[in-house]
């Protein structure tokens, strides 16, 4: 995929408010999320700027998100899940993604929902086949960086647990460096992101405290543009005005990550 030009917040953004980045040519990153829009909602800004650096960025989609509905008309013949799989594409390019890959995976629904139980559900793979399947992707890719949900899998649902398991086992099988997404849950403020709903939603609670959390990486305005365009790219899911643009740097700006076990060394998002 080749991203197109990263829109702006505020075409007047000066040379000396961006960002540097560092050099990351011959770095590849794969990240694994569970749902289309995740991309772009829990690391958007991490993603586009790697990119940016010259790291390869590897995209894998667990599932279609086909129990997301569309909050748009399909077409006629048109699925949920064919939506939902051309906006993930159209978001990737926004974010630089390099190679997509689909593990065709089923969306397993709110925790302890009856579809949690479907053959071909997330929640219910095998986490060491579907992990040995990433191992595949990563070494492939000769990828040395593997960003996935933590073990709480941000929100508790399900699906993210599951990409939490599998993409820790992924990493020790490959020796990659482990990248955990989660949030700040004390660092979103009082209501203005859209995990606060997806916890409402599943009743639980989501992120973790700050001093669970390794790292955090921000953006700045260009960064803040194309994360908000690849997040509004899923238009079947997120509605405009639930990301105005006077606050989305305020819910939006900062993404965060753990690191686990003894080699978690400095590594490639370290550097952003």
């Amino acid at each position: 995929m080749t991203a197109p030009a990263a829109p702006v917040l505020n075409s007047a953004v000066s040379a000396a408010q961006a960002l540097a980045e560092p050099d990351l040519r011959g770095h590849t990153v794969v990240a694994l999320h569970p749902h289309p829009d995740d991309e772009a909602i829990f690391t958007g800004i991490t993603l586009r700027r790697l990119a940016d650096a010259g790291a390869r960025v590897v995209l894998v989609m667990a599932t279609g998100g086909e129990l997301g509905g569309s909050r748009l008309p399909l077409r006629p013949g048109e699925t949920v899940r064919q939506r939902r799989l051309a906006e993930l594409e159209q978001a990737a390019e926004l974010l630089g993604v390099a190679r997509l890959v689909l593990l065709g995976r089923r969306d397993s629904g709110l925790p302890g929902g009856p579809d949690s139980t479907h053959a071909r559900a997330l929640a219910g793979a095998e986490p060491l086949a579907l992990a040995s399947r990433l191992a595949e992707i990563v070494d492939d890719e000769g990828a040395g960086t593997l960003l996935a949900d933590d073990e709480l899998g941000v929100y508790g649902h399900p699906d993210h647990r599951m990409a939490g398991v599998v993409g820790t086992i992924a990493a020790e099988l490959t020796g990659a460096d482990s990248y955990l997404a989660t949030v700040d849950r004390n660092g979103l403020g009082p209501d203005g992101h859209l995990v606060h709903g997806a916890a409402r939603a599943a009743s639980v609670r989501f992120g973790r405290e700050g001093a669970e959390i390794a790292l955090t990486v921000a953006g700045d305005a260009r960064h803040l543009a194309v994360k908000r365009a690849a997040i509004l790219a899923h238009a079947s899911q997120v509605d405009p005005a639930a990301l105005p643009e006077q606050d989305f740097a305020a819910a939006y700006g900062r993404e965060w990550f753990r690191r686990t076990g003894p080699a978690a060394r400095p590594g490639v998002l370290d550097l952003l």
